[in-house]
């Protein structure tokens, strides 16, 4: 199962903060809403929601809901989190979300009449890439439909850091970038430059890299997503959260 850590920033009197864990397994529909439900019992604001959690299983795996682990791990739960907190960062406007997707999204398309990609041939890479080219554009639409209330919606790519997946699944491409690899704090820094930048707050809906907004699609890459394929990825997602 896919398990990531939340935290709760609560003011303490001396003008600290406190960290406040709360677990929540992402691939859970149950635990998310479960966890939304908690958090707004808590909080009455979120001034930053960070979507960061990522799997790469080596074969197609289904959650205890029936989703694809991937897709219901880096499409399905941002969306519930973002959808389920919504009330608390409209409570903290100007606030942010920022979802973290991958540049291996250029390459992927979605695939109309299957999203989940039910029907292709798994292979832990591509359903990775194309899943977050499925985030990304569900950050542009979030934006679109949050815009006038204060919540900015964008994504981001990290560059390619030295994690499990790239260490496991990618060994060939690690040993050739490896003078170039980034650690995991160099990954990290436009996550947190986004969490605060005013930048962040000034627009909605890009896609950043090393503190920059950059393109979405690019001539060499998969190319755009049609409309209807937009509002089926949508649709499908907001029918699986119960929101249809």
């Amino acid at each position: 199962m896919t398990r990531a850590a939340s935290g709760i920033g609560l003011a303490a009197a001396a003008g600290f903060a406190r960290l406040v864990p709360g677990g929540c397994d992402l691939s859970s529909l149950a635990a998310l809403h479960a966890f939304t439900g908690w958090f707004g019992r808590q909080e009455q604001r979120l001034d930053v929601l960070v979507n960061n959690a990522g799997v790469m299983p080596g074969q197609r795996t289904r959650t205890v809901d029936g989703v694809e682990l991937t897709f219901a791990t880096h499409v399905l739960a941002p969306w519930i989190l973002i959808e389920g907190l919504a009330p608390l960062l409209r409570n903290a406007a100007p606030s942010r979300v920022i979802n973290v997707t991958s540049g291996g999204q250029y390459d992927q398309k979605i695939p109309g009449g299957d999203v989940e990609s039910d029907r292709a041939k798994y292979g832990p890479k591509r359903i990775y890439a194309r899943t977050k080219r499925e985030e990304l554009v569900l950050t542009e639409q979030w934006a679109q439909r949050l815009g006038g209330t204060g919540v900015r919606v964008h994504a981001m790519h990290p560059g390619w850091a030295d994690t499990a997946g790239v260490r496991n699944w990618m060994p060939a491409f690690r040993a050739l970038t490896r003078p170039i690899i980034r650690t995991s704090e160099q990954g990290a820094d436009t996550i947190v430059w986004l969490g605060g930048a005013p930048e962040a707050v000034e627009t909605t809906g890009l896609f950043w890299h090393d503190r920059r907004p950059r393109p979405v699609t690019y001539l060499i890459g998969a190319g755009a997503d049609d409309d209807a394929t937009r509002r089926e990825l949508w649709d499908h997602v907001a029918a699986l959260a119960g929101r249809s």
